[in-house]
C-alpha cells in the first residue's frame, strides 16, 4: 500500500521577540569602534602605510571590503574618462 503524508497548511507565524527590523546590531557598531580606537591608538594612517608595505596581501584584503563593488558614473550612468594634454610637445 502507498502511503501518502498529508501536511496540513500551516499559517506564517507572526514574528516575536528579536529585534525590529532595520535596528542595528549593538555589538557589531561596539566592535566597529573598539577597531577604530585601536587604529588610532597605533598611529592611524602611518600604521595602515606600514601595513601596506609590510603584509600587502592582508591590506589588499582590507581594501577590497572597504573599496564599494560596483563603480558608477553621475546619476548610475557609465563612467565617462576624459584625457587632457598638459605637454604642447607631445
Amino acid at each position: 500500500m502507498d502511503e501518502t503524508k498529508v501536511v496540513p497548511d500551516r499559517k506564517k507565524r507572526e514574528k516575536s521577540g528579536g529585534r525590529k527590523q532595520g535596528t542595528p546590531n549593538k555589538q557589531t557598531k561596539e566592535l566597529k569602534q573598539m577597531i577604530l580606537d585601536a587604529l588610532s591608538e597605533s598611529g592611524g594612517v602611518s600604521y595602515l602605510v606600514r601595513q601596506a608595505e609590510e603584509n600587502p596581501k592582508a591590506f589588499i584584503s582590507l581594501l577590497g571590503r572597504v573599496l564599494p563593488l560596483q563603480v558608477t558614473g553621475k546619476d548610475d550612468g557609465p563612467i565617462t574618462i576624459h584625457f587632457t594634454s598638459t605637454d604642447a610637445g607631445l
